[in-house]
């Protein structure tokens, strides 16, 4: 049996008309410190975010959350945080925000494969 680390995952909301509260999960963070492992796993249901708003701007929106994917990822696309650990870009992407992408309240788990469970996760929170 492998062994199983604790991880932390939140839910990517987009929020297209903040003063409605109405939001649509588009992606999962998920972090586990004991592999130096953070990554996103998004995915935009367009149909949804225009049903809530037709005038949200989809370009945008994915762009933010291939931001989100470019700083957990690192290197280059995580500009100013490309020197940050994996936690801290985590802790980063998880601060509150009053933008059209924002992240959930943060949940823990165990895991012995943070990948496939960020796979997991969208699947069964956001697709």
């Amino acid at each position: 049996m492998s062994a199983k680390d604790v991880y932390e995952y939140a839910l990517l909301r987009v929020v297209p008309r903040v003063e409605r509260g109405e939001y649509v999960n588009a992606g999962v963070l998920v972090y586990c410190r004991a592999r130096s492992y953070v990554a996103a796993r998004t995915h935009l249901d367009e149909a949804r975010l225009t049903a809530l708003d037709p005038r949200a701007d989809v370009v945008g929106v994915r762009a933010a959350l291939r931001a989100v994917e470019g700083v957990c990822h690192g290197g280059d696309a995580a500009g100013q945080a490309a020197a940050d650990d994996a936690g801290r870009r985590f802790r980063w992407l998880i601060a509150p925000r009053s933008t059209v992408v924002q992240p959930g309240p943060v949940h823990t788990g165990l895991t012995a494969d943070p990948a496939a469970e960020a796979e997991r996760l969208l699947d069964l929170l956001v697709r």
